[in-house]
């Protein structure tokens, strides 16, 4: 029979040390697998172009390569100035936005930013660009335009269409030359 000290007896608590070592390794797995990916080193191990593993990860996905949002390197000859950036204006815009009885206007014009020896090319296709910049403005709601944020989420709403239209390299930004919404 056993006595009553061997049935009081409480099963040693586990260790800690494992799930906490687990954690760690963990952890770190996915700080590396996420700087491997960001900075490119998987790139030409899972068969990317060699212009995303040179350019790193902003042409990686499809972004220009720039220091900012839509700049543009200076040029490589004479003093030093921004040669290679030309500005094309867009017509301006006037929808009609809001129901009859609350009938408000957008007044809106723009230029875009472009690349060396693209302007020709985007002037060419302004027709499609005043056309999809048209039904983006005539879509949005009345309330919309009232927050805090909304032009600079516009702004990158009608570049990305912009851009979409134009196809890879052409445009680099999108600048708001008149918003006026009464």
């Amino acid at each position: 029979m056993a006595t009553n000290a061997e049935t009081d007896q409480t099963p040693a608590k586990a260790s800690k040390l494992p799930l906490l070592i687990g954690l760690v390794l963990a952890l770190a797995g996915g700080g590396g697998g996420f700087y491997a990916t960001y900075s490119g080193l998987l790139d030409s191990l899972l068969g990317g172009s060699d212009s995303a593993a040179t350019d790193g990860p902003a042409a990686a996905h499809g972004a220009p390569a720039a220091e900012g949002h839509g700049a543009s390197a200076p040029s490589e000859g004479g003093d030093g100035a921004v040669g290679s950036t030309a500005f094309v204006p867009v017509d301006p815009i006037t929808v009609n936005l809001g129901t009859r009885g609350d009938a408000r206007h957008l007044r809106f014009s723009a230029q875009l930013e472009v690349g060396p020896g693209a302007a020709v090319e985007v002037q060419r296709l302004m027709p499609r660009i005043v056309d999809v910049l048209n039904i983006y403005l005539r879509a949005l709601d009345p309330h919309e335009l009232e927050e805090p944020a909304a032009l600079m989420r516009l702004r990158a709403q009608m570049l990305r269409r912009v851009q979409i239209v134009t196809g890879p390299g052409l445009v680099n930004d999108l600048l708001v030359i008149e918003f006026v919404f009464n």
